[in-house]
């Protein structure tokens, strides 16, 4: 593990852009300080943003009173917490693809058919990041909504997506992932995840069973633009101890499939 975050690390390092005629720093920070805010950290002090974004106190605290000025942070003098209005910057991404606003009802639909929770989710670098969740039950720990982050290593619709790199590609998206095990079930050599995308790649679905959690499986289907691109990907989510892999396979892949073929036609 200590190698792959090291060399995690060194290709970010290596990745990383320089300031000039077309990358802005001071608005790159502004982004990295509004990222320091999540669950684990809603409310932060100054030295607290400072810390997570590698900014001194001075640069954080510039960042933090323009986006204070603007409505985007708010302070009650010693903590910093985003306000509502920062959902207005997801929603610019969600509103300028009106296709997830054409695809609920048809999630909906699987979701009265399967009886199972629906998400539908794109990749962003080494992570799924959802764009809508039709849920039923609650099966996770995890609270999920709009935007929220899993890794793409271990996530049927992860593995999924990813299936859409080229193999060279691919090996270099894992080897930045934090991979490491959370569940007894967790695959973590690289070269078995390789083969396990791959083998969603040839199929056009993929199933992980309790790899992220322990008791939840979930299947993938791809959703497709009119090249054959895969632009994000739909799932089904389901408890192990009620639905079992195979079941979900034999079961619900038929319905899942229609459904994220029509999604597709959408686009």
């Amino acid at each position: 593990m200590a190698t792959t975050a090291t060399h995690m690390a060194t290709l970010k390092k290596a990745n990383a852009p320089t300031p000039g005629d077309s990358y802005v720093q001071s608005f790159a920070r502004g982004l990295q300080v509004i990222r320091s805010f999540s669950e684990r950290a809603p409310r932060q002090t100054l030295s607290e943003v400072a810390a997570a974004t590698g900014l001194t106190r001075a640069g954080a605290r510039r960042i933090l009173l323009t986006l204070q000025t603007l409505g985007y942070v708010q302070s009650d003098g010693k903590l910093f917490a985003l306000t509502p209005r920062i959902l207005d910057l997801g929603f610019a991404y969600l509103s300028s693809m009106p296709i997830w606003n054409r695809a609920e009802p048809v999630m909906e639909a699987l979701v009265q058919q399967v009886q199972e929770s629906c998400s539908a989710a794109v990749l962003d670098d080494t992570d799924i990041v959802y764009v809508l969740r039709v849920p039923t039950h609650k099966i996770m720990r995890i609270s999920l909504g709009i935007g929220s982050r899993l890794p793409a290593w271990c996530t049927s619709m992860g593995r999924l997506l990813l299936a859409d790199l080229d193999d060279e590609a691919l090996r270099t998206r894992l080897q930045a992932s934090s991979i490491a095990p959370l569940t007894r079930h967790t695959l973590t050599d690289i070269d078995t995840l390789i083969a396990k995308v791959q083998q969603a790649r040839r199929q056009r679905w993929c199933l992980v069973n309790q790899e992220l959690e322990e008791g939840l499986i979930s299947i993938a289907a791809p959703i497709v633009d009119r090249g054959g691109r895969m632009v994000a990907a739909l799932n089904i989510s389901g408890q192990a101890n009620r639905t079992s892999a195979k079941v979900m396979q034999e079961t619900m892949l038929p319905a899942l499939m229609g459904a994220a073929q029509e999604i597709s036609m959408l686009l």
